[in-house]
């Protein structure tokens, strides 16, 4: 029996311990501004609805309670500009990678079917197509791809790792072409709150989808938006059919968000105030890493949402990484992300303003 992780490439992260190594050998001690984890509070009243349904005894269900459903299409619908969301449009799950990695699989892909990705992506979207033995390729315009075999084309909008954000206009051609050929479109959103020089559009916006979800289902997470990484609380909404069958497999397979985190995310999805307080946040500390990056040496491309900065010296990305980490300061190698990557770092914004001012500091050092 061959292991399932020999389908699998190595796990990047583990390629980057050593100059995680030298970077919290610094005296000041280490930034890190590489995985993107937040680091700021939980919202109070988040953590006050999780206490409060802390008593708990009984399995929780896959499709979620009524008053999930009933904030995850409300939101939808407030945020995104969708029209006639029901319950059968939504559906919670366990953290938008969980979802990414086993979505090829539960939608019963396998060998001779294709799965496509941005040239610069997520790496969690190949480890999908690879767990289901799935044929995968990566594009810079989807429209120009084969649609032979192809069963499923991620979007992702704003980009992990640019940042770049896809106009509406891009996205309705995208999906006009997908629906031509029968091509299941899964769009990465979990960033769509935080744009800075763009506004991003969700796919199941009506100027997108023509106000019909067919073929279309959206990917959203709480984990940035609202500090909520360690609750592991995403959600879809799209398609019924798609979700429909979903939701079968996975209550097959016992796939539930616990009950203390459904009622986080009602009261998550019921407040604004939090979100525009953390998006504040990110923004001051976006400014003054990004001064400093331009300021020393760097180049900056697309960046104009999502949590991250895009930035190059125009050298290979792991010198980039250990100039850096000499000096305390840890970063993301761009060719994580794909070989077209290979000369660019993603730096993170997710470090405390102490940690953000430290790292600024030591960039004059380069």
């Amino acid at each position: 029996m061959s292991a399932v992780s020999d389908r699998l490439p190595a796990f990047p992260w583990d390629k980057l311990e050593p100059y995680k190594a030298t970077a919290a050998a610094h005296p000041g001690g280490i930034v890190d501004l590489s995985v993107g984890t937040p680091v700021d509070p939980v919202p109070e009243l988040i953590q006050k609805a999780l206490v409060a349904a802390a008593d708990s005894p009984g399995y929780p269900t896959v499709w979620g309670t009524p008053g999930l459903r009933d904030a995850l299409t409300a939101w939808v619908e407030r945020r995104l500009g969708a029209r006639g969301v029901t319950h059968h449009h939504v559906l919670p799950v366990v953290g938008s990678k969980e979802l990414v990695a086993w979505l090829p699989t539960q939608l019963g892909l396998g060998p001779g079917d294709k799965v496509a990705y941005p040239r610069l992506a997520y790496p969690t979207y190949e480890v999908g197509a690879r767990l289901a033995r799935a044929d995968h390729v990566a594009y810079e315009d989807p429209t120009e791809l084969d649609p032979t075999d192809l069963k499923l084309l991620w979007l992702n909008s704003p980009s992990n790792p640019t940042g770049r954000v896809l106009s509406a206009s891009e996205l309705t051609r995208i999906v006009a072409w997908a629906r031509e050929h029968g091509v299941l479109v899964l769009s990465d959103e979990c960033y769509l709150e935080l744009g800075w020089e763009a506004d991003p559009v969700s796919v199941l916006h009506p100027d997108v989808c023509g106000g019909s979800y067919e073929g279309i289902v959206a990917v959203h997470s709480l984990s940035k938006r609202s500090n909520l990484a360690g609750y592991r609380a995403a959600f879809l909404a799209g398609d019924p059919a798609v979700l429909g069958e979903l939701l079968e497999i996975r209550k097959h397979g016992g796939m539930m968000t616990s009950a203390p985190t459904q009622a986080a995310v009602v009261a998550a999805l019921s407040d604004d105030t939090h979100v525009r307080e953390q998006r504040e946040r990110y923004a001051k500390r976006r400014v003054v890493l990004r001064e400093a990056l331009l300021r020393h040496g760097f180049r900056i491309e697309h960046s104009e949402a999502s949590l991250y900065l895009w930035a190059t010296r125009d050298e290979s990305c792991w010198d980039t990484v250990a100039r850096l980490a000499r000096l305390g300061v840890l970063v993301a190698p761009g060719d994580f992300y794909g070989p077209a990557g290979d000369r660019f770092v993603r730096v993170a914004l997710t470090a405390t303003d102490e940690r953000v001012a430290a790292a600024v500091e030591r960039l004059q050092g380069l």
